[in-house]
């Protein structure tokens, strides 16, 4: 079985969005950023593409419907 590799990207713009998150998910986010020395929030970035990204098919098809209107 072939297994999706996290691949975290340099730099973006964007929005500025307020999440509540599990105080254990914060610090796997932070320690892990510390470990590849990039920002708590490059990394909550690219793990939250890396899931959208490989979302179940069913849930990926509504989505795509969703954003066609």
């Amino acid at each position: 079985m072939l297994m999706n590799k996290l691949k975290i990207p340099e730099n973006h713009s964007g929005i500025s969005k307020t999440l509540r998150l599990p105080e254990n998910v914060i610090d796997d986010i932070q320690n892990l950023a510390n470990l590849k020395n990039l920002s708590f929030n490059r990394i909550a970035i690219s793990l939250l593409e890396f899931g959208l990204d490989n979302l179940d098919e069913q849930d990926k098809s509504k989505l795509e419907r969703k954003k066609r209107i």
